[in-house]
């Protein structure tokens, strides 16, 4: 996609907050509701350690990723959470692009690891992180929710 650009975002920002709100109600609609309301603040994704990545196309927000601390903070551990891009802008690479710019900048902003988790009814993002490097594993670092059942990954910066 040409016209793509990723940016630092804001969380509190609307466009932001769109891809936000509509990547939960995918996880809604996908898993028959959501408790993510009460395991996710989107504060967490505020800097100074969290952060949020949209992308653009022809200035509109298609999609987003972000990244908020996890377990100990001396280990500078990270999650990567609401990877979602809008379903006309599917299998063009954009999500792709969208976590490798979030690694890029997770690193630039200190973390040293990341970790993510997808679930059965999700077999596009399982694909995309076996396919792009992330290492599966057990479990999440002490201290870090996980669902039960979700498959977890995990990427060294």
């Amino acid at each position: 996609m040409s016209n793509l650009i990723i940016e630092d975002e804001l969380i509190t920002t609307h466009g932001a907050l769109s891809i936000y709100h509509a990547a939960i109600d995918e996880l809604s609609r996908r898993y028959g509701g959501s408790d993510e309301e009460f395991k996710l603040k989107f504060e967490e994704l505020l800097p100074p350690r969290g952060l949020f990545l949209v992308a653009r196309a022809d200035g509109h927000p298609i999609g987003g990723v972000g990244v908020r601390p996890i377990g100990d903070d001396a280990l500078m551990l990270g999650e990567v959470k609401r990877l979602w891009v809008r379903p006309d802008q599917r299998r063009d690479g954009v999500a792709a692009n969208l976590m490798s710019a979030l690694e890029k900048r997770a690193r630039e902003s200190g973390f040293a690891q990341l970790y993510l988790e997808t679930g059965y009814a999700q077999p596009e993002a399982l694909a995309l992180y076996q396919k792009t490097g992330w290492t599966p594993v057990e479990e999440f670092p002490a201290g870090a929710f996980s669902y039960p059942g979700a498959y977890r990954f995990t990427k060294v910066l």
